[in-house]
């Protein structure tokens, strides 16, 4: 296997080019993005079409639907890295773009695509192309973390229907989403909830007893609107039932985990993708907050010299280069297994997102601290990068399950 050492000629052409976008479509709507009340989507669809996203995704997704040809490993390599490569410039800037842009186009996106030939006509196309917003439902408000095992939403099966009820919080998009794919439990009045099977229902903006909340006010990722989700006997058919009827199969749910190769090996395998794909949002934070730093440290005089000259700050600086030293190789190797027609192991995702997060949050707060009182100030946009790095932390997963999950893997082995 030829290792992957940096980007390519043609790589390099198409980051200079999507420079130059975020810095005259983003940089200057950045305020207004961080602190008004401007929606991101509008930049976003801009973005796509401007690169032809949006005509790549409908080519792909109707060679899908022909039957065509099966993707070449080269191929789904260079689209990991035509998705990859933009996050890492966006999130020099504005992080929370590129967690809306996934979510929708993705997360939510991609579930819906796996479904039925209609339902992806019906509904997956229009959010790949980011025609209309999509959001990803699985976090409530008692479950956190055991997002499986604490689940309380439902659906209850009334003839070729579901009634569906429950809440969910923290929920990408939420608040604009046209698009909702709402995940949950069967309840069948006998199974313990814990085993119940897990299903993933479609749902439209405006449907009688499905409320969105406005956004919710957060620490960082302000570009990202965020809320809750309310679902109130919400009457559904089978069209929405991601799958179909064929969701509903998968045996006995106590053998099986709940729904072996259901939504909830869906769930899982979608949030294997996103660990990974975090590293390039940490190494966007990390390459600006690196540049920041270092260019202050360089022209920043104290006590008759520039502060890089000390060797505290230099300290700072080799060990944020250090950082992002490593989560780029990370990323190159996630590409080298694309490439190879491989995947990363679940645990190796993790230890990738665990890895790439903390090491997004210490270098934007050691930027914060080289820059001094400057760098708690909102004019040098570490304050802000800071800020949102903490999320990586946080969601798809936090530290503490990342740990658990890369554990659990050694000890099987």
């Amino acid at each position: 296997m030829a290792t992957m050492i940096g980007w390519s000629d043609s790589h390099l052409e198409m980051r200079a080019a999507v420079r130059q976008f975020v810095e005259r479509e983003i940089v200057p709507l950045r305020e207004e993005l961080e602190h008004g009340n401007l929606p991101p989507y509008d930049v976003l669809r801009k973005y796509v079409r401007t690169f032809g996203i949006d005509e790549m995704n409908r080519d792909r997704y109707e060679h899908e639907r022909a039957g065509g040809a099966r993707v070449s490993n080269e191929d789904r390599f260079e689209r990991a890295v035509m998705t990859l490569m933009p996050m890492i410039e966006i999130c020099k800037h504005s992080p929370g773009m590129v967690t809306a842009m996934g979510v929708s186009m993705n997360l939510a996106g991609n579930a819906i695509k796996k479904g039925t030939p209609e339902q992806a006509e019906r509904w997956a196309l229009p959010l790949l192309t980011l025609e209309k917003v999509g959001a990803w439902a699985i976090t409530e408000p008692d479950s956190g973390s055991d997002a499986f095992g604490g689940m309380r939403s439902t659906a209850v099966r009334d003839g070729d229907e579901f009634v569906l009820n429950g809440s969910k919080t923290f929920i990408t998009n939420g608040p604009y989403a046209d698009t909702t794919v709402f995940i949950c439990k069967l309840d069948d009045g006998v199974t313990p909830s814990r085993e119940r099977k897990v299903l993933s229902f479609i749902l439209d903006r405006g449907m009688p007893g499905f409320e969105q909340s406005a956004p919710l006010r957060k620490m960082g990722m302000h570009s990202s609107p965020t809320g809750q989700l309310f679902v109130t006997d919400v009457r559904v058919g089978m069209d929405r039932l991601i799958g179909g009827e064929k969701a509903l199969d998968g045996g006995d749910a106590k053998q099986t985990g709940g729904d072996k190769g259901g939504a909830r090996d869906a769930a899982r395998a979608t949030f294997a993708s996103e660990r990974a794909s975090m590293a390039a949002q940490a190494l966007g934070i990390i390459e600006q907050c690196l540049s920041v730093a270092v260019d202050y440290a360089r022209n920043r005089i104290q006590f008759g010299k520039p502060i890089g000259e000390f060797q505290l700050i230099q300290n700072k600086l080799a060990g944020m280069e250090v950082a992002r030293m490593n989560v780029e190789n990370m990323l190159f190797r996630y590409l080298e297994t694309m490439r190879e027609g491989k995947s990363l192991s679940f645990a190796e995702a993790s230890a990738m997102k665990l890895y790439s997060a903390r090491a997004a949050t210490e270098v934007a707060l050691d930027a914060v601290q080289v820059l001094g009182g400057n760098g708690y100030m909102a004019e040098y946009h570490v304050e802000q990068l800071a800020r949102d790095a903490k999320v990586l932390q946080i969601y798809a997963g936090t530290d503490e399950l990342q740990i658990t999950a890369i554990a659990k893997d050694l000890l099987r082995r």
